[in-house]
């Protein structure tokens, strides 16, 4: 695979089927560095042969069907005075245009002054811009409940792109409390605490939660009704309720969903018969309460539901006096706190229907955070559309987030099946109505773009059928998509023009989501996860107990985006790589190269401010990789990596060049810089490749493994008469390292296939089982695992836990988040050098064990980067600090957590150590090599420095034994 292919599939994540850029980004022609046309047999495209190719790599789609409620809305876009076409309505989008279409050189409808004049659009920004905010002092106010479904969907005053059509609405939509509340000092920043809760499942704040009305003191509070309702009514007992049976609180401590459930039980005449359990939302707060404080709750079925598993409203009291000798100020505010939530969280059920399905509220919480959050990102009518969800009724809301949450596009109503939506037509009546569906229910509804995805409704059987009916003649053992294009040529051809009349007497009525709002909803989810690779199916993890994320809490000072513009930038971005990645796949020579030069135009064109934004030097670097010149940045290198494997080594040093000189202080900067010295002494420029690689060593972004790299070229390159002077780091890169050698019997020793031995058991094993078992005996009687770095990272998130998932501004911003967006980054450190240091000094000085061992029992089972639960045993993380020592291990937790993305991989493969007595032991590190294997720099760069550190290191080269004669 091409280097940077993986990375580029984890940003897009998903890949969208409309993409709304697609046909300008194809169209238009590029301001970059390079034409990769040039000197190749390619001419030029044709628009006709550029819509064909579009649609051939899924980017088609009518026009007349991106949806009823808004069609990417007039404010949104406006007519371009030189071509003539509709062009999104942002400052940034309209500039880029422009550019490219004076550059075509396309007659111009207007004058040059009149251009210069010319207001494109038709939006009354009204909003307020991030700029504006940042003058004034705003302060956005968190007013939502935690740990339950949010308050129904804010009013925003900013309508930013609001038109003057829409005004009305707009003005609607402000009836409501805003988001946003002014502040006249003008130092208070955009600022808002998250508590993120294991368990909670919105980001709501915890202190910043709505005013509830509290008459009651502390001292009051055993007299005050919490109103809330029995979930779980699956594992109830048989019970004859009514309205005001006795009910008490018990805690389920030991409940393997959930170590914070509690159960409601029927408490009369003796009998204690299980009900159900609270909300998990609410029982995170009343347990504390019940284990640490030893409070009661007991209280009453205040409704009798008409099915026996639906939830069961009760009311619920605490039967104690709060503290009646001396209070404890302390106990008492965290009490009064604990209390306090308990209270909003029940409050802020009222406003939730309790019959939603739980994806049907994991959706509507991603919505309501999406847009409390991020309101300066979404115009007045994609809020519209937001809000006009939560109208919609129960069966439509639910069918809406069954269909998108699956493949599609097309889905044959005959075969929706969900037992919670009881009329389907009705639902589907009224998500056509409001924009949210297409449905095809006749020939007029079909469109020639969607034929092709229609026919893979049909089964191969039923494809069958239609071919037999058209009288076409079909082979056994013809694959599905060898019939649906059988079907299409001929109907391209005119040879079954009632093809579409056939295939939907075999489909019946179809729908699918519309377009626009699929493009909207992906916004969404973009902005809730923060990446491509997580979606709706986060919240199932974590409602299924599968996945646990760790607390944390997020403080939020700035926008990752601060304007819509930016926003729409990072999103066109996206475009591109999606593109790009399709292409790849369709080897489409064609589509590469122009996203190639699409994405080194927009990487040229970018800022001197916005690129040096993506510094290390900014105080919030980590939150680059939201920008679309990083996004931009990623197709290029993955771009290189293809201009190399075709040999055209030129193009690939001006992209190179291009990509060195824009970001001036990326990490990335090492491997480009010896990319760049290795294309040139492709093409013969040894001086200037000398010279690159001797000033990649000067540069500080340049470290490990490229900087080990870029040494050995310059010992390599600059000999006489070229460089005289021999380098100072000369003596370093020739250290030698210990070799250790291993002979076995092979299996298979081909050069690109891994090799494989027999073991000493006679089993087969590879290269590292081999060395594990000599290093067992007659090595030593050393104990080993096979690690390379997945052990050294457990270790590293286990110790530095607390350090991790610290209150550090701007880092959290999700609840699915397992690790810091500034773990790759210097500030990790930098910024919490506070917290780390004295941890450091105490593993330094032989507290490693003691730190393992809490944050183990604490931290068990929940998700951290790095740390991996079900592949190292306590046992054996013990026994590897323990034998490591306190220095050693002090020096590479220090040294990873400065700089974790570069020193994260690479690490020696196996990890050996044996005891001598009951508490001291040595340990080794090992780096295992096979026949015609050789190390990687980086994996030099790794054990050069644990030597530094006095690590016992070394390399064990597996050969095979010689055949005796």
């Amino acid at each position: 695979m091409l280097t940077g292919r993986e990375s580029l599939i984890r940003l897009i994540g998903k890949r969208r089927r409309f993409l709304p850029h697609r046909q300008s980004l194809i169209s238009s022609p590029s301001q970059g560095s390079l034409d990769l046309r040039k000197g190749e047999n390619v001419g030029e495209m044709t628009v006709a042969e550029e819509g064909s190719s579009e649609k051939h790599l899924g980017g088609g789609g009518d026009n007349d069907r991106i949806g009823s409620v808004v069609e990417t809305c007039a404010a949104d876009f406006v007519t371009c005075p030189v071509c003539g076409n509709t062009v999104p309505g942002g400052d940034y989008m309209i500039n880029s245009h422009l550019d490219t279409c004076l550059a075509r050189g396309t007659k111009r409808k207007l004058r040059q002054r009149t251009l210069l004049q010319l207001n494109f659009s038709s939006q009354s920004k009204v909003g307020i811009q991030s700029s504006e905010l940042d003058q004034v002092g705003v302060h956005l106010v968190q007013r939502a409940p935690d740990n339950i479904l949010c308050d129904t969907i804010r009013k925003l005053h900013d309508c930013v792109g609001a038109n003057r059509d829409n005004t009305t609405q707009c003005k609607a939509l402000m009836n409501s409390e805003s988001v946003l509340s002014t502040d006249s000092s003008a130092e208070n920043k955009i600022t808002y605490d998250i508590n993120c809760g294991a368990d909670s499942p919105t980001l709501l704040p915890e202190n910043k939660m709505p005013k509830y009305e509290m008459n009651e003191t502390m001292d009051d509070m055993s007299g005050q009704l919490l109103k809330t309702f029995v979930v779980g009514r699956k594992f109830s007992e048989e019970v004859m309720l009514y309205l005001g049976a006795n009910i008490s609180l018990l805690r389920d401590p030991n409940n393997i969903k959930d170590s914070n459930a509690i159960k409601v039980v029927y408490a009369e005449s003796g009998c204690y018969k299980m009900l159900g359990f609270i909300p998990r939302e609410l029982a995170q707060y009343l347990s504390p309460l019940m284990d640490k404080y030893l409070l009661s709750f007991e209280g009453c079925v205040t409704s009798i539901p008409e099915h026996s598993h639906d939830v069961l409203p009760i009311q619920i009291t605490c039967q104690n006096e709060i503290f009646s000798g001396e209070k404890e100020c302390d106990n008492l505010q965290v009490v009064r706190s604990l209390w306090e939530n308990a209270f909003r969280v029940a409050e802020s059920a009222k406003t939730h229907p309790l019959g939603m399905a739980k994806y049907q509220q994991n959706f509507s919480v991603l919505i309501q955070e999406v847009l409390r959050s991020y309101p300066h990102l979404f115009s007045c009518d994609e809020k519209i559309i937001f809000e006009t969800f939560t109208s919609l009724s129960d069966d439509s809301q639910r069918l809406f987030v069954r269909l998108y949450t699956r493949k599609g596009p097309w889905f044959r109503i005959s075969n929706l099946s969900y037992p919670e939506i009881s009329d389907y037509n009705q639902a589907i009546k009224e998500l056509s109505a409001t924009g949210y569906m297409c449905a095809v229910e006749s020939i007029s509804d079909l469109q020639d773009n969607d034929l092709k995805e229609v026919l893979y409704l049909l089964t191969v059987s039923e494809l069958r059928e239609v071919l037999c009916k058209l009288k076409k003649k079909c082979k056994p053992g013809t694959r599905k998509q060898d019939f649906v294009a059988l079907l299409l040529s001929s109907y391209a051809d005119g040879l079954c023009p009632v093809l579409p009349n056939v295939v939907l007497e075999k489909t019946g009525p179809c729908v699918q989501i519309s377009l626009s709002t699929e493009s909207i909803i992906w916004r969404a989810e973009r902005l809730f996860f923060l990446n491509g690779e997580q979606d709706l199916s986060a919240f199932l993890l974590v409602d299924l107990g599968i996945i646990k994320y760790p607390n944390y809490n997020c403080i939020i000072s700035k926008q990752i985006f601060s304007s819509r513009d930016d926003f729409l930038a990072y999103e066109e971005a996206i475009e591109v790589a999606q593109v790009m990645d399709q292409s790849l796949d369709e080897n489409s020579t064609e589509f590469v190269w122009r996203c190639i030069e699409v994405s080194d135009s927009r990487i040229s064109n970018s800022s001197h401010e916005e690129t040096r934004s993506l510094t290390s030097e900014s105080p919030a670097a980590f939150l680059s990789c939201f920008s679309a010149a990083w996004v931009y940045s990623k197709v290029v290198l993955l771009g290189v990596s293809f201009l190399e494997r075709e040999r055209r080594y030129k193009d690939a040093i001006i992209l190179l060049k291009q990509l060195l000189k824009h970001f001036t202080s990326d990490r990335r900067r090492g491997y480009w810089t010896l990319r760049l010295s290795i294309d040139l002494e492709h093409v013969g420029c040894l001086n200037e490749s000398l010279s690159v690689a001797e000033d990649g060593l000067l540069d500080p972004s340049v470290r490990a493994g490229s900087r080990m790299a870029l040494q050995r070229r310059v010992l390599r390159l600059g000999k006489p008469p070229r460089r005289w002077k021999t380098p100072s780091f000369s003596e370093s890169v020739k250290r030698k390292i210990t070799e250790v050698h291993v002979q076995g019997r092979p299996l298979n020793c081909r050069t690109g296939t891994k090799s494989r031995f027999y073991g000493e058991d006679g089993e087969q094993c590879g290269v590292e089982e081999l060395a594990m078992q000599y290093y067992g005996g007659e090595g030593g009687s050393w104990q080993s695992v096979h690690t390379e770095s997945g052990i050294w990272l457990t270790i590293f998130g286990l110790l530095l836990w607390d350090a991790i998932f610290a209150d550090v501004p701007d880092v959290f911003r999700t609840r699915f988040q397992t690790a810091p967006l500034d773990l790759g980054t210097d500030s990790f450190y930098e910024v919490r050098k506070t917290i780390l240091e004295p941890i450091l000094v105490k593993i330094y000085d032989g507290a490693a064990e003691e730190i393992l061992i809490t944050s183990w029992e604490t931290h068990l089972g929940t998700s951290c980067r790095g740390v991996n639960w079900d592949r190292h045993s306590l046992s054996e993380l013990r026994a590897a600090v323990t034998c490591i020592g306190g220095p050693c291990l002090a020096s590479f937790c220090r040294h990873l957590a400065q700089d974790y993305r570069t020193w994260s991989s690479g690490m020696p493969d196996l990890l050996l150590w044996r005891f001598h007595g009951d508490y001291r032991g040595e340990a080794k590190l090992v780096e295992v090599k096979g026949p015609n294997d050789r190390l990687s720099e980086q994996q030099r760069a790794w054990l050069l420095f644990l030597m530094d550190c006095g690590f016992n290191t070394e390399v064990c080269k597996v050969s095979p034994a010689p055949v005796s004669e």
